[in-house]
């Protein structure tokens, strides 16, 4: 199979699909990979690394004209959706919960679209999981970052001091988001909330994490809890919806000013009511008086972590789609739940329903 690999153009996204190892597994097993120009760059994988792996080094347009199978790491951009060929596989994050236009155009474009956000194995989403396991830890790193009073912040050192107890973390969620935060705030000697909806997750944090409160995810206890918090994460996901609203826009009047709310759940549309996507150059706004971080593709801050950590992850699922093509839909439950666009045809449940309202 032909596979290209394309150079994100989203604002500030500096991972890539495959890194070079990922390359050379492909081309081993008689693949022939076309990677664009300076794809790697961003990730500090030069043109050179993917040669040497057996990569063509070719321009954009040939992969769109030439490709199979695209790989990508972030949802198709307008432009790039433009230049899709009837049935290429495009295998990437696609977040359609937050875009149904984009949902729309793609299956216009009668391509196949296999979202590694859907791509469930066992009750694991296992491409998800290490991205999340990123997003997670950033989010309690990016948070004391604007605690900092220049930037709108309480002026609170989440750690605090000898003489000065730590600062209040709630994170609302506590799946692998959740968790990779948990484990830094704990770290930090942070006073550590989780608000979780489920029963069994609960039982399961608090043997976790033995020094914090584990909390029932009820409106009157989400406040409570945030009401003095100095960092609150939005970690809730639910694979291919958008996830509630558990912070409203009214809300923010009862928090204390200064304080920072981390939407890691910005991709599939936040769960601040008050949120809107941000970028890496212009992470921040403040709303109320409280600081909104809401960069949807937190992970592409430390590209090269990510894009290691992405390969592993999507190598198996590759490796298959790139040995059986669409025929792997049918042999492999894991890729089969990924798959949200069938040759035009919106397939996936959940996806469907977003398309369609």
């Amino acid at each position: 199979m032909i596979i290209g690999l394309l150079k994100e153009i989203k604002t500030e996204e500096y991972r890539v699909g495959l890194a070079p190892m990922g390359v050379k597994e492909l081309v081993k097993h008689g693949h022939k990979v076309l990677v664009e120009n300076n794809a790697g760059t961003g990730s500090t994988f030069a043109d050179t690394f993917y040669k040497e792996c057996g990569a063509e080094i070719v321009s954009r347009e040939y992969i769109f004209e030439s490709a199979e199978l695209i790989v990508k790491v972030k949802e198709p951009q307008s432009s790039e959706i433009a230049m899709m060929k009837p049935g290429q596989i495009v295998f990437t994050f696609f977040h359609f919960a937050s875009n149904p236009e984009m949902a729309r155009a793609l299956a216009s474009k009668k391509v196949t679209c296999i979202a590694y956000e859907l791509i469930e194995e066992n009750g694991i989403w296992p491409i998800l999981k290490p991205m999340s396991e990123i997003a997670g830890k950033l989010s309690i790193q990016q948070g004391m970052k604007y605690l900092e009073k220049e930037y709108g912040g309480k002026g609170v050192l989440l750690m605090g001091t000898e003489t000065v107890p730590p600062g209040r973390v709630v994170v609302l969620g506590g799946g692998v988001v959740g968790s990779c935060a948990s484990d830094v705030a704990i770290s930090l000697n942070a006073k550590l909330t989780i608000i979780e909806k489920s029963p069994e997750k609960r039982e399961f944090l608090k043997k976790k994490f033995p020094g914090c409160s584990v909390m029932e995810a009820k409106r009157d206890i989400i406040l409570e809890c945030c009401q003095k918090a100095d960092i609150i994460v939005g970690a809730v996901l639910i694979p291919g919806h958008r996830p509630p609203i558990l912070i409203r826009k009214s809300d923010l009047e009862v928090l204390e000013k200064g304080t920072v709310l981390v939407d890691v759940s910005i991709d599939e549309g936040g769960v601040f009511e008050t949120s809107r996507p941000t970028t890496h150059k212009e992470p921040i706004f403040i709303d109320s008086g409280i600081v909104h971080y809401c960069v949807p593709n937190m992970p592409g801050i430390v590209p090269k972590t990510s894009t290691i950590a992405l390969s592993f992850a999507t190598m198996p699922y590759l490796r298959i789609l790139a040995d059986k093509g669409e025929s792997a839909l049918k042999e492999n439950l894991a890729l089969k739940s990924g798959c949200a666009i069938l040759r035009g045809d919106v397939i996936h449940p959940a996806i469907k329903e977003i398309v369609n309202s």
